[in-house]
């Protein structure tokens, strides 16, 4: 039976030695982790395929080349990151220094979800490793062949009491989570991300968690339909709709229903084929289980395309549900497959009203050539990232972080992000000592204290 306090007590006394906080450090060891990436390319894009059916195309666009463009931008600027940033002053600590450093939280705790298995274990482990930490990795066990490759690539590229992979299933997790880290990373479903934050809190352990919901994507009477259709359509095919920030669900203006229902019919064919199940740029579903789950929304609404299943290859077609039944499962749950339930507004008001049924979603999206009316959306819609006039774009760029808010999560990542999640940032104040402030000390008298007035109010 593995002994957990042993390894995470291996991990700190490697910690401890502060090998790990050394700038150079950090960065030869990212750039061992690239090396290590590069040589098992083919391996993982086979796990990834074997795990989800994900084309060679999806694995280096979605998970290798993401994790490769990560590591390169940290490497690039983890000096300038790491720098002491200096801080203003205040009348009442005159002559004194104010900065802040970031320091590294210790040993770090990396939960990854099975949808996509390589890319949400690595980067939050960049962030990690470019913060001076120390990890224990627990994949997901969905994902077998990918979490053995993660496993392989870890145990090859670094000493097992700097970074360490435990693999298994619940119990294994269960086990992790009963000890004490000085901070935990969690991506995966909003009911266990809950589990993991009350877990968490036993030991005040600060998280990160990247969660889920329903994200809602907004078609106006202005934008641009075939755009919209094939941008939409781009964001729901991308692993079959097993994506945390892929459009759930399409509120489109009553007037142009019709139209963006023949569109999007047409932009599936033009992009896919005819025939989706033979088509190697779709992926499947991850299991059996998730399968049912969601070609069982298939009943939830009118069909207006798609619709096409094998059960014995886990196959969905992209597929567009109308519903009318907003209290039906599918405008419930997150749907995390490629159907998608679109309902008719024609109203401000009543759009909002849908949206707020399920709130706090991790992404948001809307199309429409109307500036006033997006402002208003992104003002009045609580949302963790999002997109105008385009779909799951927005997490591709380094420069913004990516997060939810409320049930979609907290704290965020991706670039400088990543290096802040990971470390705490301590403020210093350097007092002078050629000079004291004598009405700081007792014993006070009035004139002391109204001076002392004057300088903080």
């Amino acid at each position: 039976m593995i002994n957990y306090a042993e390894i995470i007590e291996e991990h700190k006394k490697y910690y401890y030695t502060s090998k790990t906080k050394g700038i150079e450090y950090r960065i030869q060891r990212l750039s061992e982790l690239k090396n290590s990436i590069r040589n098992n390319e083919d391996k993982i894009a086979d796990a990834l395929y074997m795990d989800l059916g994900k084309s060679k195309h999806e694995a280096i666009t979605t998970e290798i080349g993401f994790t490769l463009n990560e590591i390169k931008t940290v490497m690039k600027n983890l000096k300038k990151w790491s720098k002491i940033k200096h801080s203003k002053t205040n009348l009442i600590n005159f002559l004194g220094k104010s900065y802040t450093v970031r320091e590294p939280f210790g040993v770090t705790l990396i939960m990854g979800p099975w949808n996509y298995p390589f890319q949400l274990v690595m980067a939050p482990l960049i962030g990690a490793i470019a913060g001076g930490n120390c990890s224990v990795i627990k994949p997901s066990e969905l994902a077998p062949n990918t979490a053995r490759v993660i496993e392989e690539i870890i145990n090859e590229t670094f000493k097992q009491n700097y970074i360490s992979v435990v693999q298994g299933g619940i119990p294994e997790t269960e086990a992790l989570l009963e000890q004490r880290f000085d901070k935990i990373f969690f991506t995966g479903s909003t009911k266990v991300g809950s589990i993991v934050m009350n877990k968490a809190a036993r030991h005040l352990t600060p998280v990160v968690l990247e969660l889920g919901g329903k994200s809602p994507t907004i078609v106006d009477n202005t934008a641009d339909l075939t755009k919209a259709a094939k941008r939409i359509i781009f964001g729901k095919g991308i692993n079959s709709g097993q994506t945390c920030v892929a459009p759930d669900y399409v509120l489109v203006h009553e007037s142009v229903k019709k139209d963006f229902y023949e569109t999007f019919g047409k932009v599936v064919k033009n992009l896919y084929g005819e025939d989706l199940l033979t088509n190697e740029d779709y992926g499947r579903m991850i299991n059996e289980k998730n399968y049912q789950r969601v070609k069982s929304y298939i009943g939830d609404g009118k069909l207006v395309y798609g619709g096409k299943t094998n059960d014995d290859k886990l196959h969905i077609d992209l597929t567009l549900i109308e519903v009318e039944n907003i209290d039906k499962p599918i405008m419930k749950d997150e749907i995390f497959g490629p159907i998608l339930p679109v309902i008719s507004y024609s109203t401000y008001e009543e759009l909002i009203e849908i949206i707020r049924r399920n709130p706090d979603p991790l992404a948001f999206y809307v199309f429409s050539e109307n500036q006033k009316f997006v402002n208003r959306l992104i003002q009045d819609v609580p949302f963790g990232g999002g997109c105008i006039n385009d779909t799951i774009m927005h997490l591709t760029n380094e420069h913004l972080p990516f997060g939810g808010r409320g049930t979609s999560g907290t704290g965020n990542y991706h670039g400088r992000y990543s290096f802040e999640a990971f470390t705490h940032e301590k403020s210093v104040l350097k007092s002078a000592t050629f000079f004291d402030m004598p009405l700081k000390y007792p014993p006070y008298g009035g004139k002391a204290l109204a001076f002392i007035k004057r300088l903080m109010y």
